[in-house]
């Protein structure tokens, strides 16, 4: 490295921190490092000779120098202080106006006419092609808000890179495309994943928007759930219960067959006949009423297209459809899937007749349970006078 441009590397790094706004987070010290870097990258590929290649690292360390005396010349304001340190230094003024036209070759929209100016150009765009774009991007995006000049959104930023990226930016020097290109698709790639999987989000939710305006409300769905929940749990608690007095008067009354009723045919046990009768009528009586509890309600299980038309058949119960052809059923379920109101009033029905279903239900259970037991109370005491009145003993006196 020249004498000159390791001076330069000094006064341009004590310039910019000291008399750079803190708000440039992009166009500071670590850009023009970066700058300068890809820049040594290109020379080192091409031969253009030290001359050259020393005006191309002084303009790539004073191209954004600029920026601590204008943000809309900083070009031309970078050029004024390179010629002023470079004169200062004794530099040659041949070479001077050549590093301005090279700064000058960093304006946005300058086409270059040579090769240095290609260098300067793709070197000052290199972060493009870095894993470290995203980074960069971001210090970009907020020092523009921070200097007032504009304010983006994520959206509306993506979308100003991905235009940048295709319709204004390309590599000019073969080594940028050789080495740089490739990466500069990978992060262009990314950009147009990103927009495309927020598009496909924001569809998503706007769908979502829509069948939840167009479905009931979740206090709704909550309110139809819990309660034929609780109706299906009462029903299995009912059948539950008949099924255990089914299950102990069927015992009894085997223990009784087996037992007593022999011990009838002695002429000394006819006092028993009359309690054991009454025994076993209270404990058929209970098995039948737990059967009744139980036993299910047989329904036509078919229905006709104008019992869908005029919603008078509730399709959720399967006693209404049970005999019904597939295609029958099918159709009848669309009709009933299109009309919000009639899905309510099929749940509105089942819950009712779920309701009706669980009254008869209960109301048989507690006859049952009452029947059980006073028919145990009755049988205990009738046995007990038959032995106290008309036991063996009595007959025998």
């Amino acid at each position: 490295m020249s004498e000159i441009v390791e001076k330069t590397e000094s006064y341009v790094t004590e310039f910019l921190e000291g008399q750079l706004d803190p708000k440039f987070l992009y166009h500071n010290l670590r850009h023009t490092q970066r700058v300068v870097k890809s820049t040594k990258e290109m020379l080192n590929f091409y031969n253009l000779g030290d001359d050259e290649n020393e005006m191309l690292l002084l303009a790539a360390w004073f191209h954004d120098t600029g920026y601590a005396r204008s943000i809309d010349k900083h070009e031309e304001a970078g050029c004024q202080i390179a010629t002023s340190f470079l004169k200062e230094n004794g530099y040659d003024s041949a070479k001077i106006d050549a590093i301005c036209s090279y700064i000058l070759a960093t304006q946005r929209y300058h086409e270059p006419t040579n090769l240095s100016e290609e260098i300067i150009r793709d070197a000052d765009t290199s972060h493009f092609a870095k894993k470290s774009y995203w980074e960069t991007t971001d210090f970009l995006k907020e020092e523009l808000e921070q200097l007032g000049i504009a304010k983006y959104t994520n959206k509306e930023w993506r979308d100003e890179n991905i235009k940048m990226f295709r319709d204004e930016h390309r590599f000019y020097t073969d080594f940028a495309k050789e080495n740089w290109e490739e990466g500069k698709d990978r992060n262009l790639k990314q950009l147009v994943k990103e927009k495309k999987t927020e598009k496909e989000i924001a569809k998503k939710e706007a769908l979502k928007a829509k069948y939840k305006s167009e479905s009931p409300d979740r206090s709704v769905q909550t309110l139809y759930r819990v309660t034929l929940k609780n109706h299906l749990k009462l029903s299995d608690i009912a059948d539950t219960k008949a099924n255990i007095l089914l299950s102990v008067n069927a015992i009894i009354i085997s223990l009784v067959l087996a037992n007593l009723i022999p011990k009838l045919d002695n002429p000394s046990n006819t006092y028993l006949i009359y309690p054991t009768v009454i025994f076993i009528l209270f404990s058929v009586v209970s098995m039948v009423l737990s059967i009744l509890a139980t036993r299910p309600n047989v329904t036509s299980g078919k229905f006709t297209k104008e019992d869908v038309e005029q919603k008078n058949v509730n399709l959720l119960f399967f006693g209404n459809f049970h005999k019904m052809n597939l295609e029958d059923y099918e159709w009848a379920l669309q009709e009933l899937v299109k009309d919000k109101d009639y899905v309510y009033s099929s749940l509105t029905k089942d819950l009712y007749f779920l309701g009706l279903v669980l009254n008869r239900k209960y109301k048989i259970l507690r006859l049952t349970y009452n029947i059980f037991m006073v028919g145990m109370i009755v049988s205990v005491i009738a046995f007990g006078i038959a032995f106290r009145f008309f036991g063996p003993e009595r007959l025998a006196f």
